[in-house]
């Protein structure tokens, strides 16, 4: 899933990121956005969902939600650094 997570980013936003964090009608970025938001959950909801079959431990639980964590803190601090100081979620 993480491989899978930036690839709509990647694709179809390219090195625009200041798209991304406001309204648009470009349905690319739409698309963009509801590709990423669905593997974003989808990296959260199969192990839980795992989990709760009893596939995987309480362990691999916890590992897994934190590099999800992990992961998205780089992305932040990836955006952070990338240009735009108008942009202030840190």
């Amino acid at each position: 899933m993480y491989v899978l997570l930036p690839m709509p980013l990647l694709f179809f936003a390219g090195s625009d990121t200041s798209s991304l964090l406001s309204e648009s009608d470009n349905s690319w970025v739409n698309a963009t956005k509801f590709l990423t938001g669905a593997s974003a959950i989808g990296s959260i909801a199969i192990p839980a969902i795992l989990k709760h079959a009893g596939v995987i431990g309480w362990g691999a639980l916890a590992m897994e939600l934190s590099s999800f964590f992990i992961f998205v803190l780089a992305i932040m601090c990836y955006i952070r650094i990338g240009g735009d100081d108008d942009y202030s979620v840190l």
